[in-house]
């Protein structure tokens, strides 16, 4: 009788100390990373939005996935050590949240998938093969955008109305800005717009740039962002609203930071549709086999705070063409 007891209370021991395990296992399900170079704060938007695309597919994080979040806080030289901790993690997928990212994360593993959240040019970056057939371990978005250029330069002109010099900000050394750039001189000449090149190859080429910005009286400023533009923005709108010059920008992000206008490809859409590719791997798909998708949605951002403060009225047709207005 006893050895019977002292048995039931093995096995009940046993199962009890089971379930939280069992437990524990169920609620952790996948581990996916997300690595990012600014903060979780600056980019909340970007976050959230993955994480909405992750809910529309039945994933809640702390439920059935568990997500290691990592940011280098703006310190881009933390990446590399930030994305070995992941691969030493042995995480399931590793999601990047722009170019550079990527390129650290392709530098840190050649098996784990890694979904790219936007590249300009994943061809030229050397991520991908082919958009059709990726033929690596990298998948995901690109940002590939020709024609919005000329459109950006069109939106601005007539926000703007009797603009007739603009001066472009923009990274010689970047390809793809390099080819935005192309694209805005093809539109001014169309437009009778008379363009003024503002190169910047590096933070010591600011000062002279916005020195020759504001001795020229551009009439109006376009960033072609890249990562270098994007890790100085709040420089650059600083110096655009001191100056009162109304900006043009590739991403809505600028804009909520205190520029006047974004026409381009919805980032957080990007971030959002990103959760598709981590379905997709999750279920048995390879990143090689899984194509590089385009843009699809498109948005025309105004903050009104800004042209309050700089003296601009839009005029009300640009208004009713706006996905979003700041007020």
């Amino acid at each position: 009788m006893r050895e019977t007891v002292t048995r039931f209370a093995l096995s009940a021991m046993l199962l009890a100390l089971s379930f939280p395990a069992q437990a524990q296992q169920a609620t952790k399900g996948p581990r996916i990373a997300y690595l990012g170079s600014g903060s979780r704060s600056s980019g909340a938007a970007f976050a959230d939005a993955f994480l909405h695309g992750l809910r529309d597919l039945g994933y809640v994080e702390g439920k059935n996935i568990v997500i290691e979040w990592r940011f280098a806080e703006g310190q881009e030289d933390r990446l590399a050590e930030l994305a070995a901790e992941l691969v030493h993690l042995k995480v399931d997928i590793i999601v990047t949240d722009g170019a550079p990212v990527t390129r650290v994360a392709k530098n840190a593993t050649k098996t784990i998938p890694i979904v790219m959240t936007s590249d300009a040019d994943p061809i030229g970056s050397g991520f991908v093969a082919s958009l059709a057939r990726p033929g690596g371990n990298i998948t995901g978005l690109s940002n590939i955008n020709p024609g919005l250029s000329g459109k950006r330069l069109e939106v601005l002109r007539d926000a703007i109305p009797g603009i007739s010099r603009v001066g472009v900000i923009w990274n010689p050394e970047s390809p793809p800005s390099a080819s935005a750039f192309g694209e805005t001189e093809t539109a001014a000449r169309a437009l009778g717009v008379q363009l003024q090149s503002l190169e910047m190859r590096g933070p010591k080429d600011f000062e002279g740039a916005f020195q020759a910005a504001t001795k020229s009286r551009a009439g109006a400023l376009t960033v072609l962002s890249d990562s270098l533009m994007f890790a100085n923005r709040t420089r650059i709108l600083e110096f655009a609203a001191k100056h009162k010059f109304p900006t043009m920008h590739t991403q809505s992000l600028w804009v909520e930071g205190g520029g006047l206008l974004s026409y381009g490809t919805s980032f957080t859409d990007l971030r959002r549709r990103a959760a598709t590719y981590v379905d997709k791997i999750l279920k048995g798909a390879k990143p090689a086999d899984l194509p590089v998708e385009q843009p699809t949605k498109f948005e025309l951002v105004i903050n009104l705070k800004t042209a309050k403060q700089i003296g601009v009225t839009i005029p009300q047709p640009v208004l009713y063409q706006a996905d979003k207005v700041i007020r």
